[in-house]
């Protein structure tokens, strides 16, 4: 754990505007995140979950405990360093490189149409207005019927008008959105949105 702060801190020293986290999610955070992976699809097949900016891979950890054997899970990283970390140290993880917000081509390139979850520890707060509704727009089409999606923001940044203007998009792009209450075993301690239904 301790090597994979030392390792998020340097890609965090080395490309500050793809990394808005301090520090990578802890288990507790993780493990609730990975609450919405199912246990099973309706055709029979194991379930798809995609992960979006998988840093380290705290959250791929969670992902994996819960996955049920027959399940696909994709991480779809833009860092060059990051990939190679995660293909190494995660031999089980399909890890795309490329940008969320090509994300149903990333997909097609590897012969996924829909997904039953994705789940984001993508630093929203950096990304442009129109970033982050391109990445949400591109999720809430690749999501299979009854599918979820869920992301975190920090709680001492829910005020800021950067994470105000962030959640009224998901509001925008989903029917329903829920936040859960505050995880205070992170740091920063923070709040998790899981939203069902994509508008478009």
């Amino acid at each position: 754990m301790f090597a994979d702060y030392r390792r998020f801190a340097a890609r965090a020293a080395r490309r500050p505007g793809l990394v808005g986290a301090v520090a990578p999610s802890s288990p507790y955070l993780a493990r609730e995140m990975a609450a919405i992976v199912p246990r099973s699809r309706p055709e029979g097949d194991g379930p798809v979950v995609v992960e979006l900016g998988p840093g380290t891979g705290a959250l791929s950890r969670a992902v994996r405990e819960r996955l049920p054997e027959g399940g696909r899970h994709l991480a779809i990283e833009i860092d060059d360093g990051m990939v190679e970390h995660l293909r190494a140290e995660l031999p089980w993880l399909e890890v795309v490189q490329g940008d969320a917000a090509k994300l149903r081509s990333l997909l097609e390139e590897v012969g996924i149409d829909s997904v039953d979850a994705v789940i984001s520890g993508l630093p929203w707060s950096i990304f442009p207005g129109e970033l982050q509704r391109n990445i949400l727009g591109e999720v809430g089409r690749v999501l299979a019927p009854g599918g979820a999606f869920t992301t975190f923001a920090y709680v001492h940044a829910l005020g800021m008008s950067g994470a105000r203007a962030f959640r009224r998009r998901l509001d925008g792009a989903f029917d329903e959105v829920l936040t859960s209450r505050t995880v205070w075993r992170n740091v920063p301690p923070a709040r998790i949105y899981t939203c069902r239904r994509p508008l478009s």
